[in-house]
């Protein structure tokens, strides 16, 4: 019989990043999909939590679905989903300029809220939010510079990663895009909702009622999954599946000082598998 690891034993909510946890690319990691299904047999709720913004959560569903693994669209919370959700707490049916894709627009369209593709006053747009958006361009960057500049649109980001990974290597994440928007309106995003921002995690946490003792994030990025996991005070693995290596984490140790930048996890391990062990 399987069981969860002592220290694992307590939990009642997992949450998985998704690149380079359950999958890569559009390759599922081997054995993942009954790793996740026994986690459910043991009455564990999962839930994916991604800061790709380029996806809608059904599209998640329909990619996990093809990889054996069972979800609605409830059980994903993406940068894009908690972006819409956190600012329609701000304001209902805003006037949106968006730097991204299908996801993070169609998200913040269920919401109720305008997708201003074409801007003919600035000064009527709400809110500027940047996320991927790999048809990045100068009149996008000119647009919303001018909503923020000229008008009084608040600058927003879903994620602001370096980078992302790809099959032949890595390709520049959203926080190129921000980073151009930071640099030509002189100012921060007032706020970046995605990981390691915990606030994520933390709603995931109310809509599942969830202890945050009783949770656990399992990643591949130390300064997104496992920064979020730790600063939202629930358990972290990081899983060596992606991007990170044992050295790098060697590395870190003997340079961490700041507690709110702890990237630091609770527990690693080589694969998902390993969070089980087998009682007779």
């Amino acid at each position: 019989m399987r069981e969860l690891i002592d220290d694992l034993k307590d939990i009642k909510l997992a949450i998985f990043d998704l690149d380079g946890v359950i999958y890569r690319g559009n390759t599922l990691i081997p054995g993942v999909d009954d790793i996740i299904t026994h986690l459910k047999k043991l009455s564990i709720q999962v839930v994916f939590n991604s800061n790709n913004s380029t996806l809608t959560r059904q599209m998640y569903v329909e990619k996990l679905k093809k990889l054996n693994i069972d979800c609605v669209s409830d059980d994903i919370y993406t940068s894009a989903s908690i972006a819409a959700e956190e600012i329609t707490k701000l304001k209902s049916k805003a006037n949106i300029y968006v730097i991204g894709e299908k996801g993070l627009k169609e998200e913040l369209k269920a919401k109720g809220h305008q997708i201003c593709d074409q801007v003919r006053n600035f000064r009527n747009i709400d809110y500027v939010i940047v996320g991927l958006d790999r048809d990045f361009n100068y009149k996008k960057l000119a647009i919303a510079q001018n909503c923020i500049s000229q008008g009084h649109a608040q600058f927003y980001a879903t994620n602001a990663d370096a980078t992302l990974p790809d099959k032949d290597g890595e390709l520049p994440g959203a926080g190129s895009m921000v980073a151009a928007l930071k640099i030509c309106t002189a100012q921060e995003p007032i706020y970046i909702f995605g990981k390691p921002s915990p606030i994520g995690i933390e709603r995931i946490l109310e809509k599942n009622n969830t202890h945050n003792k009783e949770a656990v994030i399992f990643g591949d990025r130390l300064d997104t999954d496992i920064l979020a996991g730790n600063r939202a005070k629930i358990k972290t693995v990081l899983v060596l599946t992606g991007v990170t290596t044992r050295k790098q984490i060697i590395e870190l140790k003997k340079n961490i000082n700041n507690n709110d930048n702890n990237v630091i996890p609770n527990l690693i391990i080589n694969s998902l598998d390993e969070i089980f062990v087998t009682k007779f």
